[in-house]
């Protein structure tokens, strides 16, 4: 189905949980009702970002603390010393219990990705309210898919071909009745079940087995690949050391051999975020109070406000559509929590979406009695290597977005320490590395990144005639819909969000006026 949003306009002078001004932050904003993965991955190559079923786009020439979309590479993704630290003391951990003592430098306390603060979340909590679309309804559904039916094989609609579900598939998504191809478990691994990526603590005679297989396997690229792990080295990325004192690759570090009889069990389980799913469902309770217990230490949330309601709201509703088109990952696209079970417990989730190009990180919560284990970089070293491994199925998923860098607040800084990685261009849209934006940062808060003073945003809105509205359950462009319209701020408002999302996205997605 199309993506359904309900454009918000610019929401300014209200809180910044980055710097505490009070008046501080500005953003553009809109309603996802419902929400494709390629339009997302578009709007997030275009500063968008979304908390929950709310996209926003900071303005970023006006903002107090601009927030510049960051992506790692993962597929040249070197682990610094410091990465290497966390990963050796979860693997002592594992082993024998151990736990070291203090933290390694240039660490964060903080999670991952921390970017719904306080003030967004007030501001998203009274926007839901406000929705003049209250939900997709069963009509408004047939509407559309009439309307689409109608317009028949547009060139546009081949454009986005490769990414749409079968229809099938948008019948069940439709009716409620759960799609059992977004399930997630890839390869089922003899005698195990959930268990996503390869958990450290399998029996040691199991691991000596696949190296050795996987040693025949880079000396014999051709080879039989049957029975081979899901989270191996892909041998034409990462290849086999030659020699003893080659650096260890990330995977090395993470899944090193354990002993037998190992302390502890880490099992990392990949969950589609849908109360149709019966593993999110039935880990639900225990997710939601990690949330809690986390908020509370972490972020001194008062009990009232993380309740189920803004856990719901803010980290299991998605507007993303689950895809599962043959081409794609396994577990297909959409959004999913990453659950980090330790001994039988959840520890610490992380949010993620994986999208057309690349795995996004929403955000992480864990349990405070084990921030000795640096699980905010643990989890993001896991989520590189996640990364890595669904690219050799789909070789265009090759980037890690952590969210925003925000350079001018200390906390956030750590962002840039996963190299090599790029800073969104806040003008022009185009990638550029973060070494080369860090010297006029240094300088100014905001910043062109782009070095080419003629360069312009190649995906701005030129047509905007051309824009779908969803207006009184019929599709039309906004050459017809403005006709229709006699007030004067409308077109300001449809120029405004067109501008923000480009001109793609605007003839994709349907814009909902009332």
């Amino acid at each position: 189905m199309a993506s359904v949003v309900e454009y918000k306009g610019l929401k300014a002078g209200y809180h910044c949980g980055y710097c505490d001004a009070e008046e501080g932050k500005a953003s553009c904003g809109m309603w996802a009702h419902s929400m494709t993965v390629q339009d997302y991955q578009d709007l997030i190559d275009r500063g968008w970002r979304r908390s929950g079923k709310y996209v926003y786009k900071p303005v970023m020439n006006q903002t107090c603390c601009p927030q510049y979309t960051i992506r790692c590479r993962p597929l040249q993704f070197q682990p610094s010393k410091s990465h290497k630290k966390v990963l050796k003391k979860m693997l002592k951990f594992l082993a024998k219990g151990e736990i070291s003592e203090g933290h390694c430098e240039d660490e964060p306390m903080e999670p991952t990705v921390e970017d719904a603060v306080a003030g967004d979340f007030a501001l998203i909590n009274k926007l839901d309210i406000q929705c003049d679309l209250k939900t997709l309804n069963d009509d408004l559904k047939e509407s559309l898919e009439s309307e689409e039916k109608k317009k028949g094989k547009s060139s546009k609609k081949e454009e986005s071909n490769e990414l749409i579900q079968s229809q099938e598939v948008e019948k069940k998504l439709g009716s409620g009745e759960p799609s059992h191809s977004v399930k997630v478990h890839a390869v089922p691994k003899p005698g195990e079940g959930a268990d996503l990526s390869k958990p450290p603590c399998r029996k040691a005679k199991e691991i000596r087995k696949e190296r050795k297989r996987l040693k025949l396997m880079q000396q014999n690229p051709d080879g039989e690949l049957e029975g081979f792990q899901v989270q191996r080295e892909p041998p034409s990325l990462f290849p086999a050391k030659a020699k003893s004192n080659q650096p260890k690759s990330l995977e090395d570090l993470i899944f090193e051999s354990l002993p037998e009889n190992t302390s502890h069990k880490l099992e990392v389980r990949l969950v589609p975020v849908s109360f149709e799913d019966p593993e999110f469902k039935s880990s639900f309770s225990q997710s939601f109070s990690l949330y809690v217990k986390y908020q509370m230490a972490i972020h001194q949330d008062p009990p009232d406000e993380c309740g189920k309601t803004e856990f719901t709201r803010f980290l299991c509703n998605s507007p993303l559509e689950a895809e599962n088109p043959p081409s794609g990952p396994d577990c297909g696209y959409g959004s999913f929590h990453q659950q980090y079970w330790l001994d039988g417990k959840i520890v610490a989730v992380g949010v993620i979406d994986i999208l057309p190009y690349c795995v996004s990180s929403v955000y992480l919560y864990y349990d405070p009695d084990y921030s000795f284990l640096s699980l905010g970089v643990y989890s993001a070293l896991r989520e590189i290597a996640f990364t890595r491994q669904l690219h050799e199925k789909t070789s265009q998923l090759s980037y890690y977005y952590m969210g925003f860098y925000i350079h001018s607040c200390p906390k956030m800084k750590y962002k840039g320490q996963y190299r090599p990685s790029d800073l969104l261009c806040p003008e022009t849209y185009v990638w550029v590395p973060i070494e080369q934006c860090l010297p006029s940062l240094e300088n100014s808060k905001y910043c062109r990144f782009n070095q080419d003073p003629e360069a312009v945003d190649e995906g701005r809105s030129k047509e905007p005639d051309r824009l779908q509205v969803l207006y009184k359950k019929a599709i039309m462009p906004y050459g017809v819909y403005k006709k229709q319209q006699k007030d004067p701020s409308e077109e300001a408002t449809v120029l405004q969000y067109a501008r923000l999302v480009g001109q793609t996205c605007s003839e994709r997605m349907l814009l909902f006026r009332n």
